[in-house]
């Protein structure tokens, strides 16, 4: 993917029918929707794809199971019928996840059972599995480090589950093929309107400096937890729309949870659903739902967040998590949307709210990874209106995503390339040093750092370990190890010099260690 060229597509003041502002889930997503009607799109990106939240979820496509306690039937419909459409269109990414729900009074086993059951019809034909009931001896095979003490049972269903940044980078790949054009490190500096309407965006290229005027017919933005800093580029008085809450999870080795399942808490002291979810061969646990002041690109997990979880999961796992055991923490922030009320964070919807500013500028704030395609369906339907585009229908119901390919096994470390892997195994080829693991504890080989660079718009050590792999996730100190051996790929292939290689490495370093908690 040669950034230049992609460049030169912003010279000679061409007119773009949308331009997106944000390049995580929503922005993807509705850049997607829009190219895919014909209309002539550019997405930028301030930082890399997926670079905040839309990196750092709990891996679920799922319906919301809490969703359904709140009597939110409408969004637990939404969602499951697009959880149908998503293993449909992207195979490769997105697979069915057994979730179990641990039984130790007498009255959760009916109570969940009935609950479960209206999930079932509620995904109808798009349903991933029935649930059911499972006696002690079932729930013990389906989840064997689940604390067997005073465990009477069990409830089975099933969700969707997913690499979220692997999703992101499929989407831009797709957002390609349509014929549209992504750019990540280019930052949305200001928006200029003509006639009291938006006209377009001013952006400057994080690695030149260089500052770009860009004419479009509507703007569109979708830049998550940060939309009312974009509002306030047009207009300052701009009143707040999200209030940011932060999610922690915490990445244990696979043992902590052996088996084929996953398991879910619904009910934990603050309310929240908690999960322990397999992936990638790691154990994922989570998540906080805390209040913060401010989105931040990096935010940092609070102590008594981390202190929950694992107290948490040491209530429901026989082996008791301590710090020196989490191989890595990360935080997303979820952007919620103001109510009326002062309720808790998790008691605020998850629906998407769509605002067409008086200056025309279009506003995509809320919503979660499971719809964001129905999220971008809605937002290009009201962006060509704003642009007076011609009107064209939704295609990306039935829209095959980049790579697009049925039958990979999900234990398949090259699954989330899909039909790519063909042509990074050639790639392979070319160098057999480039089949050399990275690091011993991490399943990724030095060719990914080049294909990565050559084919998905990798800039930066964080972009590869972060991102491209998953390496940051699924051991922080392991990445931080391999940073230096991936500095020296990049740096051969962008052409970039030995201070560029240290400076990459300390810069990467330092964000890593956030993500440790000794």
């Amino acid at each position: 993917m040669n950034r230049e060229n992609l460049l030169k597509q912003l010279d000679g003041e061409p007119l773009w029918d949308l331009i997106v502002i944000g390049g995580g889930a929503t922005g993807l997503g509705t850049a997607v929707e829009s190219a895919s009607r014909g209309y002539r799109t550019l997405l930028l990106e301030q930082s890399d794809f997926a670079k905040g939240t839309s990196s750092r979820s709990t891996k679920l496509i799922h319906g919301g199971v809490r969703y359904l306690q709140q009597g939110n039937l409408s969004l637990v419909l939404e969602a499951l019928r697009e959880r149908g459409l998503l293993i449909r269109n992207a195979p490769h990414l997105v697979h069915n996840l057994s979730f179990v729900v641990p039984i130790y009074d007498w009255w959760e086993g009916p109570f969940y059972g009935v609950g479960l059951k209206l999930y079932d019809v509620l995904a109808g034909k798009l349903g991933f599995g029935p649930s059911r009931l499972l006696s002690r001896e079932e729930t013990l095979r389906h989840i064997p480090t689940v604390e067997p003490d005073g465990l009477r049972g069990g409830v089975i269903y099933h969700d969707g589950q997913f690499d979220d940044a692997r999703l992101a980078i499929t989407l831009a790949l797709t957002l390609a093929d349509l014929g549209g054009v992504a750019l990540n490190y280019l930052q949305v500096t200001g928006i200029f309107q003509e006639n009291g309407l938006v006209a377009g965006v001013d952006a400057m290229d994080q690695e030149s400096g260089r500052n770009y005027r860009i004419k479009g017919k509507v703007v569109i933005n979708a830049t998550g937890p940060f939309v009312d800093g974009v509002r306030r580029l047009v207009d300052l008085n701009a009143e707040e729309l999200i209030t940011p809450s932060q999610g922690v999870h915490l990445v244990l080795d696979g043992s902590f949870l052996s088996g084929d399942s996953a398991i879910m808490v619904p009910h934990t002291d603050d309310g929240r659903v908690l999960f322990a979810v397999p992936w990638h061969g790691r154990t994922i646990v989570g998540t906080t739902d805390t209040p913060i002041p401010k989105a931040t690109l990096e935010p940092l997990p609070l102590p008594e967040e981390i202190d929950f979880l694992l107290t948490h999961a040491s209530r429901y796992l026989t082996r008791h998590p301590v710090p020196s055991d989490v191989l890595s923490v990360f935080v997303g922030i979820r952007p919620l949307v103001k109510s009326g009320g002062k309720g808790a964070t998790a008691s605020l919807s998850r629906d998407h709210t769509l605002l067409v500013e008086i200056s025309g500028l279009v506003t995509i704030a809320g919503g979660k990874w499971t719809t964001y395609r129905k999220m971008g369906d809605d937002t290009v339907t009201a962006a060509a209106q704003v642009a007076g585009l011609v009107d064209r229908p939704s295609v990306t119901a039935n829209l095959h995503l980049h790579g697009w390919q049925e039958g990979v096994a999900t234990d398949d470390s090259w699954q989330v390339y899909g039909s790519d892997s063909a042509d990074l195994e050639l790639l392979l080829n070319e160098n057999s040093a480039w089949r050399e693991l990275l690091h011993p504890a991490l399943p990724y080989c030095k060719g990914e750092v080049v294909w990565a660079v050559r084919h998905e718009w990798a800039r930066t050590v964080e972009d590869l370990l972060a991102r491209r792999t998953r390496a940051l996730l699924l051991d922080a100190r392991a990445s931080m190890d391999a940073a230096p051996l991936v500095a020296e790929l990049m740096a051969s292939e962008l052409g970039e010099s030995r201070e560029w290689q240290e400076k990459q490495v300390a810069d990467y370093c330092e964000l890593a260690r956030g993500y440790l908690l000794l």
